[in-house]
């Protein structure tokens, strides 16, 4: 028998204004052990969705499984055995890490042996008696996320957790997830706006506009999608005289490179062989890659 989705919802609907619909029969599906990236632009429901799978938003229409159960009929239970970084937790600045995550022990029912745990997990361990506001950006994160561990959940939930951090903070925050899901098997939904890092961090994709899902499942299957058509990046001696030797193409200046859409190979020959008939130096002729950030607008630009 297959694994059941930690997260499933089905025909989602939310609406803050009548005719405005946030949601718009969302179904998701997250696998367990998966790292789910969760991707939109701004205003496309991320975060919406994120508060009714906590039950943070009251549910209008669809349904919502939580590790096997229904949200609704078993909210308590099923939240105890998930963690959430959803917006900046309540930690203390005059405290050390453990002093903060010792105030929430007891509350979650954590032994001291968890809460040291989580902190060699996110490598604050040997802080001491460094207080949390004298943390950089990327300690407090990974403090923050700490306490989402604290009471061994199945699956995290994490919203834009790279926000405010540098370079490192981000790479930092990155290995930490990838240590969570090979070393316990957990289960994470993350949503972020840097499609780089995401890139390098999931294992699976769902990419979300207007409310609706546009694309769903392991990273790789996005790679497989194309368009009806590719760009090829050009590069030549003299770019103006290109531009007019390829008129019967549709093309773009992209700084010092023309970027010339193409139907297929032959067209792409064609355009070589126009080229050098035009006694151009050829630099560069090259396709467009297809990399997250590429095919993530190509996916959302018709729903704009």
């Amino acid at each position: 028998m297959p694994n059941l989705p930690v997260i499933q919802t089905t025909d989602l609907v939310y609406r803050y204004a009548k005719d405005a619909p946030a949601l718009a029969g969302l179904n998701l599906r997250v696998e367990p052990g998966s790292i789910y990236g969760f991707l939109g632009p701004n205003g496309s429901g991320k975060t919406t969705t994120l508060r009714l799978l906590l039950g943070l938003l009251p549910l209008q229409q669809g349904s919502i499984r939580l590790l096997g159960h229904d949200l609704h009929a078993n909210r308590i239970p099923v939240l105890r055995r998930i963690g959430s970084l959803i917006e900046s937790p309540s930690l203390y600045g005059h405290l050390t890490a453990r002093e903060n995550l010792e105030v929430y022990r007891g509350l979650y029912g954590a032994s001291r042996a968890r809460l040291e745990e989580v902190l060699t997990l996110v490598g604050l361990a040997r802080t001491g008696t460094k207080r949390f506001k004298q943390f950089s950006l990327g300690m407090k994160q990974r403090l923050a996320i700490a306490l989402a561990l604290l009471p061994s959940p199945e699956l995290l939930i994490l919203d834009e957790p790279t926000n405010g951090l540098d370079p490192s903070g981000i790479i930092e925050l990155r290995e930490l997830m990838l240590t969570l899901r090979r070393e316990s098997g957990l289960t994470i939904l993350v949503s972020s706006h840097i499609l780089s890092e995401v890139e390098k961090m999931v294992s699976h994709l769902g990419i979300i506009a207007q409310g609706r899902l546009l694309f769903q499942g392991p990273i790789q299957d996005l790679y497989q999608y194309q368009p009806a058509y590719s760009q090829l990046l050009i590069h030549t001696s003299d770019n103006e005289m290109a531009a007019r030797a390829l008129t019967q193409y549709t093309l773009q200046r992209q700084g010092d490179l023309l970027a010339v859409t193409v139907r297929d190979q032959r067209q792409a020959a064609d355009i070589s062989r126009t080229l050098l008939a035009q006694d151009l130096d050829l630099y560069l002729l090259q396709p467009k890659s297809s990399d997250l950030e590429q095919l993530f607008i190509d996916l959302t630009a018709s729903h704009a």
